[in-house]
This record gives C-alpha cells, sequence and structure tokens, in this order.
C-alpha cells in the first residue's frame, strides 16, 4: 500500500457512513397548500402526505357523512397510474376499496376506475362496496396527475371518525385495465396511514415505523460487522503481528475483532430473517444471496477453527 492510500480503515467508516446517508430521504418540495385545481375546487382540509410526494385535499360533512377528495400524486413512469383508497377493515392495501387514475394510451385522457383489492393477487375493476359519485380526474403541468371524487363514508366509519388511506403509484398500465407492480420500496410499503375525518390530521401506520427501524438496524449491524470488524481484524492479523513487540496482543485483538464481527453478523442475519418472514411475496434475490453466502463462509469458519482444523482458503484473514 502506498503512502498516500488512505488506510482500509478509512474506507470501512466511509462506505458505512455512505450506506447510512443513502437511508435518508429527502422531504418534499411542494406543499399542498400552494397547489391549485383547473376547475378551482376547494377543500376544508390538505395534508402533505410522508411518502410518494404525494398530497391529499379533502372535505367531510358529517352531517350526511360525504366525503369529497382531491388526491395528487405522479406516476412512477410516463405512463404509469396513481391510487387513493380505503380500507374499511385493515390498514394495508390487501381489503382497500381504491380509485385509480391514469393516462388512456389511445385518447391521451385521464381516467378514473374503481378497483375492488381482495387480496394482493386479486386486483379487479369493479364497484366498490360504498358508494362513490363524481369521480373525474386531471393531468398537471409537473407531471402529476390529480384524483377527484365524492364518497359515501360507511356507517361505522363514520361514527368512529377515522378511516384507514392507503395510496400508491405504478408504472404503467396492461390491457384489460391490468395495473403493472408497483415498486417494494421503502416509501411504496409505507404509504399508508389512518386519516381522522374531524381534526383533518392523518398519522401513519407505526407498523410501517416499526418496518423501517427494524430495516436500520439490520443495515447498521452488517455494515458494521461485515465493513468494519471483518476487516479491521483481517488487516490486525496481516499487517500488525509482523511486530515482535505486538505478540501475543495483535492475536487478541484480531480474535476479539474477529468474535465480535461475527456475533453481530449475527445478529444482523437474524434481523434479516424477520424482516424476510414478515415480507411475504418480495424477494430481493441479489441481497438475500450475498447475505447467505457472507453468513456461510463465516460460520464455517468458525467452526473449523473451533474445531482446531485447518483451512486451505482463509476467508477472515487469520493464517
Amino acid at each position: 500500500m502506498s503512502p498516500s492510500s488512505p488506510p482500509p480503515l478509512s474506507w470501512a467508516v466511509f462506505i458505512c457512513i455512505s450506506f447510512l446517508a443513502l437511508m435518508i430521504s429527502p422531504s418534499a418540495a411542494l406543499t399542498c397548500s400552494s397547489q391549485t385545481f383547473t376547475h378551482n375546487q376547494v377543500y376544508s382540509n390538505c395534508l402533505d402526505l410522508p411518502y410518494l410526494s404525494s398530497y391529499l385535499h379533502f372535505s367531510y360533512n358529517s352531517s350526511n357523512t360525504t366525503l369529497s377528495i382531491a388526491f395528487i400524486a405522479t406516476p412512477s413512469k410516463s405512463g404509469g397510474w396513481i391510487a387513493w383508497a380505503i380500507n374499511p377493515k385493515a390498514t394495508g392495501m390487501a381489503g382497500s376499496q381504491s380509485l385509480v387514475g391514469y393516462k388512456n394510451s389511445t385518447t391521451g385522457t385521464v381516467q378514473v376506475h374503481t378497483y375492488d383489492i381482495s387480496s394482493y393477487s386479486s386486483i379487479v375493476a369493479k364497484d366498490l362496496s360504498f358508494e362513490v359519485w363524481d369521480k373525474t380526474a386531471e393531468s398537471r403541468r409537473d407531471g402529476s396527475l390529480a384524483i377527484f371524487a365524492k364518497i359515501k363514508v360507511p356507517a361505522d366509519l363514520a361514527a368512529s371518525g377515522k378511516i384507514n388511506q392507503v395510496w400508491q403509484v405504478g408504472p404503467s398500465v396492461g390491457t384489460d385495465a391490468r395495473l403493472d407492480k408497483h415498486a417494494f420500496a421503502v416509501s411504496n410499503l409505507q404509504s399508508k396511514g389512518t386519516l381522522d375525518l374531524k381534526s383533518g390530521q392523518s398519522s401513519t401506520s407505526s407498523g410501517g415505523d416499526d418496518r423501517l427501524k427494524k430495516k436500520n438496524i439490520h443495515g447498521i449491524l452488517n455494515a458494521v460487522s461485515w465493513g468494519i470488524l471483518f476487516p479491521l481484524g483481517a488487516i490486525i492479523a496481516r499487517y500488525i503481528r509482523t511486530f515482535e513487540s505486538a505478540d501475543p496482543a495483535w492475536f487478541y485483538l484480531h480474535a476479539f475483532c474477529q468474535v465480535s464481527a461475527y456475533a453481530i453478523g449475527v445478529a444482523g442475519w437474524g434481523t434479516g430473517l424477520k424482516l424476510g418472514s414478515e415480507s411475504s411475496g418480495i424477494t430481493y434475490s441479489t441481497h438475500r444471496n450475498i447475505g447467505i453466502a457472507l453468513f456461510v463462509l463465516a460460520t464455517v469458519q468458525v467452526f473449523l477453527q473451533l474445531l482446531n482444523l485447518s483451512c486451505p482458503i482463509n476467508i477472515l484473514g487469520h493464517s
């Protein structure tokens, strides 16, 4: 290594910091209070929804339980779709009653259709379980779409004054008005919450916040294990032990780094398994395969050392 090259630990720290920086999402530049509509519709409340750069304008008439909404979002790709839904029974997408807007590929006009999403595998264009009327949509100058509708809030939801809302954006619309699958990024998976019709406030799902916390813990544990401690232990075994004055301190430092890295890596592996079990139908194949390979190789090395066997290929830097 040349004198001008940064030490390996600096690179590990840099990678870890870069990894954490990628977790921070920029906030939306616009706010709902600055938005206007072609037909000058006015609503009592507006919200900057926390994910997918989406906005909700709404008014609620408690005397006849009518909810008037305008939902604004930008499809993930040109020609894609946006959706806003009420889930009468749960907090996620399955079971939601959805309003979906997209541009007709033939006429170029923006259309609104209703979808009964009874399950993740059944997304059907059909009438909803409650009354919806005055459905319209428009295309906006910034490339976003707006959905307008009036909804008869079901009696049980009207009594509580709160509804579970879900919103989403997707890349394209297939034949027979089939919605192509949306992305499964953090923002897509957390675009849900509770809307208080009386106060005009919205809260995001605590389950989504818990999931984000688990993902951050998973990432930090593995960054510290594989990105810092394992390389540091290998560097100590490779370079520090060449100094006679460092014997046997180098070995104890090496062992401490490797054992700590493996223990932290096991914790990171465990959180990854937990996240995977909570994400049925969502698979990050490359990420998973790399994680499996690292964990298996590290585990084999640990067992070989415990059995005092020799390994031809020393993956942890201990010869």
